[in-house]
């Protein structure tokens, strides 16, 4: 059967959407990309996001109209998809959509319970599709005490375990999380949790000093020097002394945060600091590594995948500080970097179409395993 996965992440890059054949569920399934491609989202609407996740109050109608706009750029996209691929919206067998986070509390303050938010009204997607639409994938995962991330876990061990090797799968977006995948693994034996900031703080600043979207191949961090001062001021962040299973975001390390840290460097040159951020990001993950990971097992591959795939300055910072491991890229492997989370979705919204669970209750700390997310039936 055919399905299409939707993912808009903490990047805010645009929606990407797969077409995918599905089969089978569970460690039998088997899924094969049949055609993807990436969205753009609005400027307005990417404001209003980041104005969410920096908890800068919008007016009732203003949120409730952008879950409404959400879900019609969603099924905007899933149409010209389908449209690219030759394929009738109506003869899917579901969508399923991540939806866009507006908000992410993974653990109880004296303010607020652990809750998380989703936008991408699954009525409009399913309305403008005429197919049955999974979303808010995350939502039970937390009432069963989980964080709700990471989710794709499930997807990977389906996709990338291995008999002989150790893995982990390391998705760089906006955010890092990285997977963990013994060798002859079982799905209880899985660790997952989120390594900090993936390209989100290198954006922000490439988008504040030089006026562009991103660091395109990591051309501008490979033109710098690192910053000692801001190295040492970002290994203090409390974040990486914080136990594992755990999960983070835009709210801790968004653009307010990295706005803080350019004010601060202001006389440092921008090549200098988009390379020491860049190098942040690969310090993060290996910092996770051997703190939480490497007394348990040592890992014989780094597959990384997202956006973060496609920074050869952060792929060699990598390289470097992990010296005794291969890091590799999805394309490595036969897959693809960009579409992993958008085909992760499918594979989720497959089992909750079984009505069979899918997180990873080691990896979100959840007491036990649920199925995922909400069915929208037309």
């Amino acid at each position: 059967m055919l399905a299409v996965g939707l993912m808009s992440g903490t990047s805010l890059d645009g929606i990407d959407a797969a077409l995918c054949e599905v089969s089978s569920f569970g460690d039998n399934t088997k899924i094969e990309e049949r055609h993807f491609h990436t969205f753009p989202l609005p400027k307005s609407v990417k404001e209003k996001i980041r104005a969410c996740a920096a908890n800068i109050p919008l007016e009732p109608a203003e949120l409730t109209s952008l879950n409404f706009e959400l879900g019609q750029l969603f099924g905007e996209a899933v149409l010209k998809l389908c449209k690219e691929a030759h394929v009738e919206s109506q003869t899917l067998a579901f969508v399923a959509s991540h939806g866009q986070t507006i908000f992410h509390q993974p653990y109880a303050t004296e303010k607020y319970l652990p809750s998380t938010w989703q936008m991408g009204e699954s009525a409009v997607i399913a309305e403008m599709c005429g197919c049955p639409v999974v979303s808010d994938f995350r939502v039970m995962d937390m009432a069963a005490g989980g964080q709700g991330a990471p989710l794709v876990p499930y997807s990977e061990y389906i996709l990338y375990r291995d008999n002989k090797q150790n893995r982990a799968l390391q998705n760089i977006g906006g955010i890092g999380n990285m997977t963990i995948l013994p060798a002859n693994c079982q799905l209880n034996d899985i660790i997952a949790f989120d390594t900090g900031p993936g390209n989100m703080m290198i954006d922000t600043a490439v988008s504040f000093l030089f006026n562009k979207d991103y660091d395109e191949g990591g051309v501008l961090a490979a033109q710098g020097k690192l910053i000692p001062e801001l190295q040492n001021d970002l290994m203090r962040h409390p974040y990486l002394a914080q136990e594992i299973p755990k999960t983070t975001g835009r709210e801790v390390f968004g653009s307010q945060f990295t706005k803080e840290i350019l004010s601060r460097f202001e006389q440092e040159s921008p090549y200098d600091i988009v390379a020491t951020l860049t190098w942040f990001t690969a310090y993060c993950i290996s910092y996770h590594y051997e703190t939480f990971i490497s007394s348990r097992l040592l890992l014989d591959q780094l597959i990384v995948g997202g956006g973060g795939s496609h920074n050869h300055t952060l792929l060699a910072f990598l390289s470097q500080l992990m010296p005794q491991t291969e890091v590799l890229i999805q394309e490595d492997l036969g897959y693809s970097s960009d579409a992993k989370e958008a085909v992760a979705f499918v594979i989720l919204g497959n089992e909750t179409m079984q009505r069979r669970p899918s997180n990873v209750a080691s990896a979100t700390g959840a007491r036990k395993h649920v199925v995922l997310g909400k069915i929208q039936y037309v």
